[in-house]
């Protein structure tokens, strides 16, 4: 069985390509999306969406706004660790936070997260001397934060309560506590390899210290934080009837979080829409949809406004200061072709100075 696995692996990356079959099935993903969105919002009225998103409670909003300022603070900590897990403890916590709410703000609504991302980061981190192989142990190590987060949160919810993912992947409900215990279980034989001894895992000359198990248990919190968070800032915007309980809906969450990441599309559009609009099929359309236009405008609107006026404001002041830094030269008096002693004057001049 290992040796199918390995010849399968061989052939996919010599004749077909990791970077193809992921576009293949980002693509796949995102068609299914934009069909199943179709199907459920075609006799959609949008009277009726904008009366429901009138009628959420401006306190459900703020709540909303509270719950997501929070969750993109603990954003902020992905940098932070990962600066000091690569031994970068000279960059203090407040470029640490610039670097993760613009790099994550700006990326994710644009795509191409690991290069919009990257650029923003290595603009941010290149004035305190790191390079873009320091730059890519960063992403390397917040992506560990964040995928360990969901794994810890979605086997948990999982295990406890199946069904909910049930109303994603059409699961029978047995096989998805599996997948949550196995999930689970997969963690813990993860932190009992690094409890073992120090790790080192890297490709093509680049190597990146993996954290201890203490540390890496700090990882998983921050990542189930952010989530956590999320999770309940857009719990608060759902309509008031039928009334669902919190787990299954992190469950469901997360779930489509993650099909949103596969996609690769800009701030996880369609591919998250339609994963919520089928999962939680008891609400009725238009209420639903309204929670998500409100929760989009708070969750990536909102900050993505705000990232880029930090950004242009930074690179505003940048500009200035180089500008005012900039020596001013004196002006040379031009010496007429006719006039040699004034040239021989102007040499001794200069001489002198």
């Amino acid at each position: 069985m290992r040796n199918s696995l390995i010849r399968l692996a061989g052939f996919i990356r010599d004749r077909i390509g990791w970077n193809r079959l992921g576009f293949l099935a980002s693509f796949i993903v995102l068609c299914l999306a934009g069909l199943a969105l179709y199907r459920m919002l075609r006799d959609v009225q949008p009277e009726r969406v904008l009366t429901a998103i009138a009628a959420i409670p401006t306190s459900h909003i703020a709540i909303s706004i509270g719950f997501v300022a929070a969750a993109y603070f603990t954003i902020t900590f992905y940098d932070f660790f990962s600066l000091r897990t690569i031994g970068a403890r000279h960059v203090p916590y407040r470029i640490a936070a610039l670097a993760a709410f613009t790099s994550f703000s700006i990326g994710h609504n644009l795509g191409a997260t690991v290069f919009t991302g990257g650029a923003i980061r290595f603009r941010i981190y290149s004035a305190y001397g790191l390079s873009l192989i320091d730059v890519a142990k960063i992403a390397f190590v917040t992506g560990l934060t964040f995928w360990l987060g969901n794994a810890f949160v979605l086997g948990l919810g999982m295990a406890i309560a199946p069904h909910a993912a049930s109303a994603i992947d059409q699961f029978p409900p047995w096989i998805n506590r599996a997948i949550g215990i196995a999930g689970l279980a997969a963690i813990c034989g993860y932190l009992l390899w690094l409890a073992c001894g120090a790790r080192i895992v890297g490709v093509k000359g680049v190597s990146v210290r993996l954290p201890n198990a203490p540390l890496t248990f700090v990882q998983i919190l921050i990542g189930v934080a952010d989530l956590g968070l999320s999770a309940v800032g857009m719990y608060v915007l759902l309509p008031a009837s039928p009334d669902m309980e919190l787990l299954p809906f992190v469950v469901i969450f997360v779930l489509a979080t993650l099909l949103g990441f596969l996609s690769h599309t800009p701030g996880a559009l369609g591919v998250f829409d339609a994963a919520i609009l089928i999962a939680l099929y008891q609400y009725p359309k238009e209420e639903l949809l309204a929670t998500l236009l409100v929760w989009r405008a708070i969750y990536y609107m909102l900050p993505f406004s705000l990232a880029l006026i930090v950004m242009a404001t930074r690179e505003i002041c940048l500009a200035a200061r180089r500008a005012g830094m900039a020596p001013v030269l004196p002006e040379k008096t031009p010496i007429p072709r006719d006039a040699p002693c004034s040239r021989q004057r102007q040499s001794a001049h200069d001489r002198v100075a």
